[in-house]
């Protein structure tokens, strides 16, 4: 069956979160009667993540920059399928979620979107500094953590901008629900559908990191902070 539905899975040392992260996308891959192909995108992999996900049948892509949107973007142009999704390997997708998606975007009335996202656990630091970052984010209007909509719409307004080395996330929402205005099709946030998130951030750097960085806050929703991005995201897991 040709493969409807593609989904990028970005994977830098995942051993240990990518199992639950496959397991879970099969599970929604189950609920629907259309093909899904999972596409692994290797980055500077040196633990059994390639053989994890080779195990597990996904499609697999090497791509070594230190760039999110980079890598994302060579996982959507190795994809078969019209509609395009993404989701960070330490997350996992709800059953329903490719139920979700392909009724909404079978719908015509919207243009992609994200979801509800669910930390695996919660504390005091966690909200207070989720509470820190939201200032940013309250004036776009978009939801966050898994990304979907058709691949035609992915590529008309360029994919994920490679100048961005952090908050590339927050720009290809932005565009593509800027991009959706222009066919007067919504955005769309899945909401009975959760993605369920690690925490790994939180575990590694401190429950109230953000609160008590605002300034490195600022250097991430920039986009441009080489060092900033390396501290948080591509330099952390290094071993």
């Amino acid at each position: 069956m040709k493969p409807r539905i593609s989904l990028i899975v970005p994977a830098h040392n995942e051993e240990s979160f990518i199992p639950a992260c496959l397991a879970a996308a099969k599970a929604a891959a189950d609920e629907v009667g259309v093909g899904v192909e999972i596409i692994v995108v290797l980055n500077r992999c040196t633990d059994a993540t390639e053989r994890i996900a080779l195990e597990n049948g996904c499609v697999i892509v090497r791509e070594d920059a230190k760039n999110l949107s980079i890598i994302r973007n060579a996982g959507a142009a190795a994809a078969s399928g019209d509609i395009l999704v993404t989701c960070d390997a330490d997350s996992r997708m709800h059953p329903g979620t490719f139920r979700e998606i392909l009724r909404r975007l079978d719908g015509g009335k919207t243009i992609g979107g994200g979801a509800l996202v669910l930390p695996e656990r919660w504390s005091v630091g966690i909200v207070a500094s989720v509470v820190s970052i939201l200032p940013y984010l309250a004036f776009t209007g978009v939801s966050f953590g898994l990304f979907w909509c058709h691949k035609r719409d992915f590529d008309a307004i360029g994919g994920f901008d490679e100048r961005f080395v952090s908050v590339e996330d927050v720009d290809f929402a932005r565009r593509l629900k800027a991009h959706g205005r222009l066919s007067r099709r919504s955005w769309g946030t899945l909401i009975r559908t959760p993605l369920v998130t690690s925490c790994r951030k939180f575990d590694q750097f401190g429950d109230w990191y953000l609160f008590r960085n605002p300034a490195f806050v600022r250097r991430v929703f920039r986009g441009d902070d080489r060092k900033a991005a390396d501290h948080f995201w591509y330099d952390v897991r290094s071993e």
